[in-house]
């Protein structure tokens, strides 16, 4: 590369020196030359813009510039040769970031900030300002100026150098624009140019086409005009022939023919083409009055297929329920199933049926003319299965049933039929529930079978050879709907031939009609409209057999809540596999039928636990706080309490054991719908087995309060065996009848939680009232002596308060089992609100239990302050000469008798923890009592000394020979403040 300097210092290419000159360079700048893209062509760009070559440090030189050669320049090549090849590096290496450089606008600007003070690009920069001027030029001397310049010389070029490269770096959107620019300029020039070249050809055909054109154009039309006069001669024909075959396909029931001949008439009559023809001015009363023939036979024949072929199955289930084998457990069920033959031959014969009530819009009018009429026969088929089967029902022999009081006539007769309905035992009202669920069965299963017939219609007919012909239905149907709630919308109520001319209308004109009004949204409506109308039909027949269900409960609404559990069982199971069965027919929540049942169950449990509180409230006001032996079946009871699956289970087992004593006098389950198979002799074995078990249960319970409330010797004589303790968590507890009889009523509070676990929530508020009036009224009778007025009790004793201890104590150690168990049905958002009432009951019954234990120490305390009453008198006969006798005093004597008395009681009652803790208080107040009263005696004579040390060891041995945790853990049992005053009144004798 050869260089040249110039006079103004800047240098040239050589060989190009006189294209340039200062002048022409004078409007250009440095960034334009580094702005241009075309970077690698460096003399084309300068050629353009006229740029001067780059500026180099100016050569001293003192030759002329025509006397110059290549060596003159050696020494200044040779100089800046490194620095030189360093830009060409660095230009090199700028070209190929150039691009990488684009994603990194802004990044200049931002390193320009970082390297220049923030000063320096303040807007209100001033160095006319003192501070400014002080901030931006601190120097003091000529030095310190020098540098300050140099440093604000980098600071600009630092600035200027980013700036040039933000520009450059921008450059190349501006010189792409500006191409694409005069590239649409160019375009924009063509295709005007194109548009007056097609414009002079479109002139040029129109002359030459449309001259001859004009001409075929008038013979079209007179042929025409001869073509439509013969057409409108053969339609003539063709509607006479028409209209007799439509009278004939009418009257002999052929609708789907009939439907095809009006549907070419009405699209005749839709259209024009019968316009003028006063022949046929009649024409549109004959095809409606057609359409009503059609649809009353369709009508008819859907309702005759639906409801009234389905056979004599009600007498059938009838006629086994009188003669008590309708359910039986070894006979033949009553099939209400149709086998996979029949649903085919079902649907194949709806399928006709339903394509044309679709066709003429009908079915959803018809499909609730079908749910009114099956819902009438439905409750028509409860009435008359009633009426039938409570002559026979009451005429059997009664059972047991408690609190359930009847007084009938031999034949039943004179009775209403509520009073024969409270009149059955609860076996002879299951009896009827059963006979009544598979008549409902009976009915809904053909009503189940109609839905799915009509769905399989509506909705899975691909592949068939019908779908074309039920699609086609679907849409007809559904335009003749739309139009006719249009025409209500109107005010007027238009014929149906007016509303095919309508659907007509639409169905020639899509484009006219919005999305809304689209055919395939009006069929989607359509097909909807007869779905809902389907389930609607099937839920209302439901909802009618769970309100004539609902009302037979509601009669013997009195009776059900004083029934025994395994009965109420009997009735609530049935009623709930009646609401299953139904419900997952008719797919919804029957409701009313819930609420009837779970108002009846709540009875039931609020009856039970009134019954129990009554009582409970009598067990212990007439309790006499003795102990009793315990029957092995309360500790089985609370065996099963510390074993919750054993629990579960078992109330699992008399749950079905109770259902199938429910069902023994009426026969099998009456189980799901799908279900339909008879009874085996291995089921009718394992059923009775479960109503032996259940029964074993129930007597076994019954002999457990009977033993409670007896003494030993009856219990013998029973043959049941009994402990005198019952064992908890492997602790031995001594009871009394009322905890007994308690423990009792919590196992049928746990059977009822378990068997009726929609109740629990109500099961565990009654569990926590009785506990707490359990705890209440013990604390009022023992603590509070009111069992002196009411149970005849003389005084409140120690071998009472350790009894109440006792049995408190076991309902507090039961208490979190109970809690397990009977919170496994309680739904989760309740729990931590009855936790929290569990956990104050708990804390009841142990605070009761300290107070009993308080109690107990408060009585050994006032024994003590009477016999230290009389101590003075004691004290002054020891100053009398010394007696022959050596014993000590009649207060020690009578002191140490009755401790000793209240250990005994309460170490055979209470456990040896209480026991502990009871005499660990009693010997403290020994000490400090007794003591203060020694302290305060006037001993004067050696006699008198002897005595008071007499009495003081006979006294500390008791109190040694008393149950101790050794809490002051001294060598010596019970120290206490009696032995330091032994030892300072009586020193070396003491010890």
């Amino acid at each position: 590369m050869d260089l040249q300097p110039s006079p103004s210092g800047r240098s040239s290419t050589v060989g190009r020196t006189s294209s340039f000159s200062v002048a022409d360079s004078g409007g250009q700048t440095l960034s334009s030359v580094l702005n241009n893209p075309h970077a690698g062509k460096l003399e084309a760009s300068w050629g353009w813009w006229s740029v001067a070559p780059p500026e180099f440090t100016p050569l001293t030189s003192t030759k002329a510039a025509c006397d110059l050669t290549r060596s003159d320049f050696q020494s200044y090549v040779s100089s800046i040769s490194d620095s030189y090849y360093r830009f060409e590096d660095i230009r090199n290496h700028i070209t190929k970031e150039q691009t990488l450089d684009v994603d990194n606008i802004g990044e200049a600007l931002v390193a320009c900030l970082r390297e220049v003070p923030a000063l320096y690009f303040k807007e209100d920069f001033a160095l006319e300002d003192g501070g400014t001027f002080r901030a931006a030029c601190p120097f003091t001397d000529v030095s310190e100026n020098i540098i300050l310049q140099e440093k604000l010389s980098h600071y600009l070029d630092v600035v200027e150098l980013h700036l040039v490269k933000e520009i450059s770096l921008r450059s190349n959107s501006f010189f792409e624009a500006q191409g694409q620019l005069q590239d649409l300029n160019v375009k924009i020039v063509e295709g005007c140019n194109r548009i007056r070249d097609l414009k002079e050809t479109i002139r040029l055909v129109d002359t030459d086409l449309v001259d001859s054109a004009r001409q075929i154009q008038e013979l079209n039309a007179s042929r025409t005009n001869l073509l439509a006069l013969q057409h409108k001669l053969k339609l003539i024909l063709s509607v006479n022939q028409a209209l007799s075959a439509l009278k004939l396909l009418v009257a002999s029931s052929e609708c789907a023919g009939a439907l095809d001949i009006i549907d070419d008439l009405q699209h005749l009559l839709d259209g024009d083409e019968l316009s003028g023809l006063h022949c046929f001015r009649h024409l549109r009363d004959h095809v409606v009055t057609s359409i009503d023939s059609i649809n009353s036979i369709l009508s008819a024949e859907f309702m005759r297929a639906s409801i009234h072929d389905k056979g004599d199955k009600d007498s059938v289930i009838l006629l086994k329920a009188k003669a008590r084998a309708s359910i039986s457990l070894n006979g033949e069920d009553v099939g209400v199933n149709l086998d996979e033959e029949e649903t085919t031959n079902f649907r194949d014969r709806l399928l006709p049926l339903i394509i044309g009530l679709l066709r003429t819009a009908k079915l959803p009018f018809v499909l609730r003319t079908y749910r009114d009429t099956l819902t009438a026969d439905m409750k028509t088929a409860i009435k008359t299965a009633v009426a039938e089967l409570l002559p026979v029902l009451v005429g059997q022999p009664l059972e047991s049933d408690m609190g359930a009081e009847r007084t009938v006539d031999a034949d039943g007769g004179g009775l209403s039929l509520a009073s024969k309905l409270r009149s059955l035992s609860s076996g002879s009202f299951v009896q009827l529930l059963a006979a009544i669920f598979k008549i409902v069965q009976a009915h809904l299963v053909r009503a189940a079978e109609v839905k799915r017939a009509i769905e399989w219609v509506m909705c899975n007919l691909d592949g068939h050879y019908a779908a074309d012909s039920v699609a086609a239905a679907i849409a007809l149907g559904a335009m003749v709907a739309e139009s006719s709630l249009e025409s209500n919308g109107q005010g007027g109520a238009l014929p149906l031939s007016a509303s095919l001319r309508s659907t007509s209308k639409v169905l020639s004109s899509p484009g006219k009609g919005s999305d809304a009004i689209s055919p395939s949204n009006l069929s989607k409506n359509f097909r909807a409209d007869v779905l809902r109308e389907n389930a609607e039909a099937v839920f209302a027949a439901c909802d009618a057999a769970h309100g004539r269900w609902a009302k037979l409960l509601g009669v013997r609404a009195l009776l059900h809540p004083k029934l025994r559990l395994q009965d109420f069982l009997s009735i609530y199971n049935i009623t709930q596999e009646f609401i299953t069965s139904t419900e997952k027919i008719g797919g919804r929540l029957g409701y009313s039928i819930r609420g009837t049942l779970q108002s009846q169950a709540k009875s039931f449990v609020d009856f039970q636990h009134e019954s129990r509180m009554t009582k409970i409230r009598a067990v212990l006001d007439q309790e006499t706080w003795v102990e009793v032996d315990v029957p092995d079946e309360f500790q089985a009871i609370v065996s099963s309490l510390f074993d919750s699956e054993a629990i579960v289970s078992g109330s699992k087992d008399n749950a079905e054991s109770n259902m199938t004593e429910g069902y023994s006098n009426e026969g099998s389950q009456v189980g799901s719908v799908a279900q339909n198979e008879p009874t085996d002799s291995s089921s009718t074995t394992a059923v009775n087995a479960a109503q032996g078990k259940a029964e074993v249960i129930e007597r076994k319970k019954s002999d457990a309060v009977t033993s409670s409330q007896s003494n030993n010797s009856n219990t013998k004589e029973r043959g049941k065996n009994a402990t005198q303790t019952l064992e908890c968590g492997g602790v031995s507890y001594h009871m009394v009848n009322c905890g007994l009889i308690l423990l009792k009523m919590l196992s049928e509070y746990i059977d009822m939680n378990h068997l009726l676990p929609a109740l629990s929530l109500e099961v565990v508020h009654r569990v926590v009232e009785i506990l707490k009036f359990f705890n209440t009224r013990t604390c009022q009778l023992v603590l509070g002596a009111g069992a002196m007025q009411v149970s005849g009790l003389k005084s409140i004793t120690s071998k009472h308060l350790a009894l109440a201890s006792q049995v408190i104590s076991f309902i507090y150690a039961i208490i979190p089992e109970l809690r397990q168990i009977l919170f496994l049905k309680v739904p989760e958002p309740r729990k931590s609100l009855l936790l929290s009432e569990f956990d104050r009951v708990a804390q009841d019954y142990k605070v009761h239990r300290d107070e009993i234990h308080s109690k107990l120490v408060q009585i050994m305390r006032e024994r003590l302050l009477v016999h230290l009453r009389g101590l003075p008198q004691i004290v002054e006969s020891w100053n009398r000469p010394e007696e022959a006798d050596s014993q000590p005093s009649q207060f020690a004597r009578s002191l140490t008798k009755e401790v000793g008395f209240l250990q005994r009681v309460l170490s055979r009652t209470l456990h040896e923890v209480d026991v502990q803790a009871i005499f660990r208080q009693v010997v403290v107040i020994f000490h400090s009592q007794i003591s203060d009263a020694f302290s305060r005696l006037e001993i004067s004579t050696p006699q008198a000394k002897d005595r008071l040390y007499r009495d003081v060891t006979h006294i500390l041995g008791c109190i040694r020979s008393l149950p101790s945790d050794n809490s002051n853990n001294s060598a010596t049992p019970n120290w206490g403040q009696l032995d330091e005053f032994l030892a300072q009144r009586f020193g070396a004798e003491a010890s």
